[in-house]
């Protein structure tokens, strides 16, 4: 019987895709022989991971997760829509979601959690979930709020199930713990989702952006013919329109349409400390399909 050593785990790992405990498994069934370790991953389904991991992983599902006063989320993806159906990637999501209370806002180190019941990692967990679905799935990104004294809100839109949905949304909210504080979270949570903001306030609004913006409003405003001191002053009206557009507290209050969210908020008597949302599979090049072509393919 050969000796299994990390060494041999680690070139069986690389040639299989399946994970680290999977694969000691395998070399200890078939004596620490290599080939017939791969074989027996083959059998079992355990190898297939591999195959799948240039596929695109556009759906799947956003968790959230709260615990006093910090709140965590995290996205999971996989190949279609039907596998975020599925009780078992739901499961594994929740407990990924629950898990990233721990990681501190760092996919990396939610990768290396121990994933509960199972004795492997998270990640050694992902790859026995996509042999065992048979989808290519991957942990994307995952983000945490905390704050010293308030409450971390959630919020989940298109929710398959608490917690678990297409949209995920923390509100940091610094002020008295209470219901009140918890509920106007919420709400805000609920803004968020449907107005997109990208920054929190003026001061955080990227420069590099603001440039850019400005550039194009100044062009715009230069091809109107107007004088140049007409033409400063529509760019600055255009720049407080932008600032409405993508801060947040600049915004307009999605709950009565009237009111400002920086106004909302200090007349609750608070501070809004952050927020985070999560849109599930922005940002990801989706791959144009052929139906046709599909259809061609299956028939030869």
């Amino acid at each position: 019987m050969a000796e299994i050593t990390a060494a041999l785990v680690k070139e069986l790992r690389e040639k299989t895709g399946a994970g680290m405990m999977d694969c000691k498994r395998a070399l200890s069934e078939t004596g620490g022989e290599l080939e017939a370790a791969i074989d027996w991953l083959r059998k079992k389904g355990l190898s297939a991971a591999a195959k799948k991991a240039g596929r695109t992983a556009a759906e799947g599902l956003v968790g959230v997760k709260s615990e006093g006063n910090r709140a965590a989320v995290v996205e999971v993806n996989a190949e279609t829509d039907f596998v975020a159906r599925n009780e078992i990637f739901q499961n594994f999501v929740a407990t990924c979601a629950d898990l990233a209370l721990a990681a501190g806002g760092d996919v990396e180190a939610l990768k290396a959690q121990p994933f509960p019941g199972t004795g492997r990692s998270v990640a050694e967990q992902l790859t026995h979930l996509i042999a065992t679905i048979g989808e290519n799935m991957a942990i994307r990104r995952t983000a945490l709020l905390a704050v010293p004294r308030g409450v971390v809100a959630t919020y989940v839109h298109s929710a398959l199930r608490p917690e678990l949905g297409r949209i995920g949304v923390l509100v940091a909210l610094a002020g008295e713990p209470g219901e009140a504080l918890a509920m106007l979270g919420r709400q805000i949570g609920m803004h968020v989702a449907a107005a997109r903001p990208e920054f929190l306030d003026i001061g955080s609004v990227d420069p590099a952006a603001l440039a850019r913006e400005k550039a194009v409003l100044a062009e715009q405003a230069r091809a109107s013919g107007k004088p140049a001191n007409i033409v400063e002053k529509m760019v600055e009206g255009r720049v407080r329109k932008y600032y409405e557009e993508v801060v947040l507290l600049e915004q307009v209050w999605v709950h009565d349409g009237e009111s400002r969210v920086k106004d909302v908020v200090n007349k609750a008597g608070a501070e809004l400390a952050g927020f985070v949302r999560f849109q599930l599979g922005e940002g990801i090049e989706r791959e144009a399909a052929d139906f046709a072509a599909e259809v061609a393919a299956a028939a030869r």
